[in-house]
């Protein structure tokens, strides 16, 4: 790619001790506009990847070698600390809640997909603009899990149906008008159902957007 132009989304790194998985990711990257700067296979070749690039997104399998355990998740953690505005998507075989909402809760351009999700390109395309644009994605299966976990003391009790309907929408990631074409309604009603839930949630007015965040992680934490 010419230097003097710049990729159109951004420049990404991969990690992922699976090869074919990364060289698919790589290929669908550059498809969609970003440059690959690099691709790793541990948890250590990704840190040293993203010291020498600094790219713009980070894509990284929650777990790698040597363990096999939470690799991935605590290089993303330290992504996070070194380079707050570096955005990143964890990638999970498996639905891990503790580690997703630890993730989650880091703030925004982040997200926590399953693999399956990947190969649904669509699906994917979208999560990578989102954090790309500087919001967060929450894998639909995780929502779902944790929806079946009721707690017996549910911060969420005072909203209504439809407001419970719009914050899981929102957890997955969708914009107002993303819930409103999902709910058969206009985006004007859902942006009234959305201040009525930051209301309820207690979460006061600020500059940014980070309340919306905090609205989808009480209910993550919630269920």
């Amino acid at each position: 790619m010419d230097a003097a132009q710049p990729p159109a989304r951004g420049t990404v790194v991969l990690a992922d001790d699976d090869v074919l998985l990364r060289e698919g990711l790589a290929s669908l990257c550059e498809r969609l506009g970003y440059e690959v700067a690099g691709q790793a296979g541990d948890a250590n070749g990704l840190l040293e990847l993203v010291a020498e690039h600094v790219p713009d997104l980070v894509i990284v399998d929650i777990r790698m070698p040597p363990t096999q355990s939470t690799e991935g998740l605590k290089a993303a953690r330290g992504i996070r600390e070194r380079y707050p505005d570096l955005g990143i998507l964890v990638l999970s075989a498996f639905v891990e809640v503790e580690d997703a909402l630890e993730l989650l809760a880091s703030g925004r351009r982040i997200g926590y997909l399953l693999k399956s999700r990947v190969t649904v390109v669509d699906e994917f395309i979208e999560a990578l603009e989102r954090i790309r644009k500087g919001g967060s994605v929450v894998d639909p299966s995780l929502v779902r899990e944790l929806v079946s976990a009721q707690r017996r003391d549910d911060p969420l009790s005072f909203l209504s149906t439809r407001e419970r309907e719009v914050l899981e929408l929102m957890a997955e990631g969708r914009s107002n008008a993303g819930i409103g074409r999902r709910l058969w309604v206009t985006e004007g009603t859902v942006e009234k159902h959305v201040r009525s839930i930051l209301g309820k949630l207690r979460l006061p007015e600020a500059a940014d957007d980070h309340r919306r965040v905090r609205a989808v992680l009480t209910f993550l934490e919630s269920r």
